[in-house]
């Protein structure tokens, strides 16, 4: 199944059958005091220099959450669109969960991009849903809804099932709809990855769906989070992950190999080009 996502005139195409597709998380206020105070000023040079560096260290796509404690996102989430978009050609994620500011960045954004996310609870489905179709936008689906988050692979597979069936209801194409089967932090549950894991399966084999989470989620609390946000996202690519939304920094280098392990990189074209680009910096 492919989904495709576009900037002002760059494609980008999510397949089930790869290669994978990086989308950057490094645009957003957690963690990163230096966006919060430069985006109240009305500064956006920082937010263009994540953008940039993400881009450099081959992100495909850019996660874009302005979101902060005051802020008023329904008009600074537009602006930081067209900020970027000034600037770099490459399609975006709105990430938010104020509807409103998702329309309203829709109303400004060129070309087709994915908003982060809907999920199973009936308010979220009724906000986003007829949004999304409306400005012809692809959507993330969480698999949580109105009881919370499920430990059972099964329930999460019925969730995503939910949203897709309700989205293709609401005139939404059943490949804009991907599935986020949520990574949660295994040192508050040592099951959690194997569940997050069972439910990729799951949803791979079920819906044939594209499949994202946030690649550092697990790692919470812990030691050499980077060591163990890579070993996940190796194991989750094997089981049907297809754009993790990661620091590209942080995890091209495995997504590259793991791509070209699995017999989707010709030539190992995309693994050598990577390479070269990071002995030169």
């Amino acid at each position: 199944m492919k989904t495709v996502l576009s900037g002002k005139k760059n494609e980008v195409i999510i397949n089930t059958e790869g290669p994978v597709i990086i989308i950057g998380e490094c645009i957003n206020p957690t963690r990163r005091k230096k966006l919060v105070s430069t985006l109240q000023e009305g500064n956006f040079e920082y937010v263009l220099e994540l953008a940039g560096n993400q881009i450099d260290a081959m992100a495909d796509i850019l996660d874009v959450n302005v979101g902060f404690p005051g802020v008023d996102d329904v008009k600074l989430l537009p602006e930081t669109v067209k900020q970027l978009q000034n600037r770099y050609d490459i399609p975006l994620c709105l990430d938010s969960p104020n509807s409103r500011a998702i329309e309203a960045a829709l109303k400004v954004v060129l070309g087709k991009c994915l908003i982060n996310s809907v999920n199973g609870e009936e308010k979220s489905m009724n906000s986003f849903l007829p949004v999304a179709k409306e400005y012809g936008s692809a959507i993330i689906a969480l698999t949580m809804d109105d009881e919370g988050i499920t430990h059972d692979p099964f329930k999460r597979l019925a969730i995503a099932e939910k949203i897709l069936n309700r989205a293709v209801r609401t005139g939404i194409r059943e490949e804009d709809v991907i599935i986020d089967p949520l990574a949660m932090a295994i040192s508050a549950d040592p099951q959690a990855c194997m569940v997050t894991l069972e439910t990729i399966k799951l949803i791979h084999e079920k819906l044939g769906s594209n499949i994202t989470q946030g690649a550092s989620n697990i790692s919470f609390g812990l030691p050499s989070r980077e060591m163990l946000n890579i070993a996940f996202m190796v194991l989750a690519i094997r089981a049907g992950l297809t754009c993790p939304i990661a620091n590209p920094e942080k995890i091209t280098s495995a997504v590259r190999a793991t791509d070209l392990i699995l017999g989707r990189d010709d030539f190992a074209m995309r693994f050598v080009e990577h390479y070269e680009s990071t002995k030169q910096n």
